[in-house]
């Protein structure tokens, strides 16, 4: 099999430090102190892609970060088509990728970056019947062309028979700053057919008052560090806690007062001690069911291991979702955060759900 393999190296590099995404915002995300999150998520794929019997594949990619540099360090010699003309990568180097992946006739395209990058791969394949894979890298990850982990995209690779067309999805992200969400359909593309396929996010709805109610409760009674992730149902426990809080961001409650808004990974890092009692609370993504790894960056294995957690979410939005999901970045996190949790879907009301 021929496999084009492209990377965005500047995918998801605006997440941790609280920018919720990297569109037009490159340079203040380094001024920030962000770090490539793309190159680790290729060199993973493709690590477990040549631990699967990768040997049997040719693999052809773009030069430098867009894909070599990745490929070589996990033992592969890639046929490399070309490179980008700048350090700092456009669209356009995307897409120039994939029509040279296209010309030498690849079996499958595998990028890694975000929505933005799998609507220009869907951009550039367009007319044509070669199916698209992405190695999910970005902060939101809306579409459902993304398999699970990247590990998860190798195991496609790999045993894939067939191919169904799926949704490129993606959203304005000054829009998403401002708490605004409003998924837009960009293309419709061929993926392989695969049960570690994530599906398109779905906004989840229900009367989550009750919930908010009885979380807000036990906040307040608790002497705990609480940071409060992104989204409604946990922006409803923000106002039973009487606080107008960040809708996308990650905010913190100590002992009854807000002490951070719209906190990055740093932020959470300096007033989480490891040695005190520390709580996130987290809503699953509707129609996807991440609990961390898409729209949260903020939560890094590191700020995640000094925590426990509290999954919450309405009983609708848990009967489009069926299982539970994590994707931080740190497998062995993964790992230890799978298995049956309890999802707290009313004031006292919980119900268990496994994390796959």
């Amino acid at each position: 099999m021929r496999i084009g393999f492209v990377v965005n190296p500047i995918a998801g590099m605006g997440g941790r430090v609280g920018l919720k995404g990297t569109d037009g915002k490159v340079a203040e995300a380094r001024r920030r102190g962000a770090e490539p999150r793309a190159p680790d998520r290729a060199r993973r794929a493709l690590d477990a892609l040549g631990d699967r019997g990768g040997s049997g594949l040719e693999l052809l990619t773009w030069g430098g970060a867009m894909g070599a540099d990745a490929a070589r360090a996990s033992g592969f010699e890639p046929t490399v088509l070309g490179a980008p003309d700048a350090d700092d990568t456009a669209a356009a180097d995307t897409e120039r990728a994939v029509a040279a992946f296209l010309e030498a006739d690849v079996d499958l395209v595998v990028f890694v970056g975000g929505d933005g990058t799998a609507g220009d791969v869907a951009a550039a394949v367009e007319g044509t019947e070669t199916p698209i894979l992405g190695v999910p890298a970005g902060v939101k990850v809306y579409s459902s062309v993304f398999a699970v982990s990247p590990e998860d995209a190798a195991e496609i690779v790999r045993t894939f028979e067939r191919t169904e067309r799926r949704e490129v999805m993606d959203i304005d992200e000054d829009e998403y700053r401002e708490g605004e969400v409003n998924p837009e359909l960009r293309a419709i593309a061929r993926v392989p057919v695969a049960e570690q396929l994530q599906s398109s996010k779905q906004l989840g709805g229900g009367n989550v008052e009750a919930l908010a109610a009885g979380v807000a409760d036990d906040i307040r009674a608790s002497h705990k560090t609480v940071v409060l992730g992104p989204g409604s149902t946990v922006g409803a426990i923000k106002e039973a806690l009487g606080f107008e809080g960040s809708p996308i961001g990650v905010d913190v409650w100590r002992d009854g007062e807000v002490i951070l808004l719209n906190a990055t990974e740093s932020d959470l890092l300096e007033v989480l001690d490891p040695d005190a009692a520390n709580t996130i609370v987290v809503s699953p993504i509707g129609g996807q069911g991440f609990v961390f790894g898409r729209g949260n960056p903020q939560l890094s294995p590191a700020v995640i291991r000094r925590c426990d957690v509290e999954v919450v979410a309405s009983a609708s939005k848990l009967d489009t979702i069926g299982e539970l999901r994590v994707d931080t970045d740190d497998p062995e996190l993964d790992a230890e955060l799978r298995g049956w949790t309890k999802v707290r879907i009313g004031r006292v009301e919980r119900r268990m759900l496994r994390i796959v």
